[in-house]
């Protein structure tokens, strides 16, 4: 073999492994599950039992496929058009939490499908059927009063029905309730109606507090004056003209010189 074909097949001996490098490379060898995020195995397009924790992985190129799924906790927002146990038409938007069970996304992936398909095919129906039910068990005016209440209920059914798909609920909000136009304006009206007779009792209690204070009022001044009736002798009236006294005798009188003064308290002959 001459240096010319040992050099023809040398170069071509190169060019072979760096289309195997190049052709490695592409098939992408190594995996990089992100974090909040984990892998579904599959070989030849079937689920594998093992799941891709975050990190760097081996995968054999062309039969191993991964495919990523979230497990963050995720907001939806889903509007239920409900009837109430009084047959009004309600209108609830709810909010949802929720999140794939890490330890489960293989058979929520293999059974439903990447995360808005979770959302179409689960949670949309669930949530409206478990809202509506709920709902229904309550009048109108209860599903505004007693949110908290009614909240609790379709968190607690809406948990259960959808663990058995392999989804965790975080929580549940209702954010707006709506009523039609007629009924929310009778409750207006009612809410007036209650303040105005709330206002009236006010009114009618602070006329009454009024009347009783000013009769104690009276019954005071009463008392007073019967008091000062048996308090108020010839002696204390006396004592009483002599504090105000100026000590001048007025230029004309007759009869007693000085009423209420006994004048012989003053050194002046008594008039009989």
């Amino acid at each position: 073999m001459t240096t010319r074909e040992t050099q023809q097949n040398f170069l071509v001996a190169i060019a072979f492994i760096v289309a195997l490098v190049v052709l490695f490379i592409a098939a992408g060898p190594l995996v990089i599950v992100g974090a909040g995020y984990r892998g579904v195995v599959m070989n030849f397009g079937k689920v594998q039992d093992s799941i891709l924790d975050e990190g760097l992985h081996w995968r054999v190129p062309v039969m191993t496929e991964v495919r990523q799924l979230s497990v963050r906790v995720q907001k939806t927002d889903i509007i239920a058009q409900v009837g109430s146990k009084d047959l009004q038409d309600v209108r609830l938007d709810v909010a949802i939490n929720w999140h794939i069970d890490p330890k489960r996304v293989n058979g929520v992936y293999q059974s439903i499908g990447d995360e808005i398909q979770v959302v179409n095919r689960i949670l949309n129906p669930a949530v409206g059927e478990v809202v509506k039910a709920a709902a229904a068990k309550k009048n109108a005016e209860e599903i505004l009063t007693k949110r908290p209440e009614l909240k609790g209920e379709i968190d607690a059914v809406l948990d259960e029905r959808l663990s058995t798909y392999g989804i965790v609920l975080d929580s549940v909000s209702l954010l707006d309730v709506q009523f039609t136009k007629e009924f929310a304006e009778a409750i207006e009206q009612k809410q007036i109606a209650e303040q105005e007779a709330q206002r009236a009792v006010y009114i009618a209690q602070k006329a009454e507090r009024e009347a009783e204070a000013e009769v104690n009022r009276a019954r005071g001044r009463a008392e007073a004056q019967n008091i000062l009736q048996k308090t108020l002798t010839p002696e204390v009236l006396q004592n009483k003209a002599l504090e105000v006294w100026d000590g001048k005798f007025p230029l004309i009188y007759g009869g007693n010189a000085l009423p209420l003064i006994d004048s012989t308290i003053l050194g002046l002959p008594s008039q009989k």
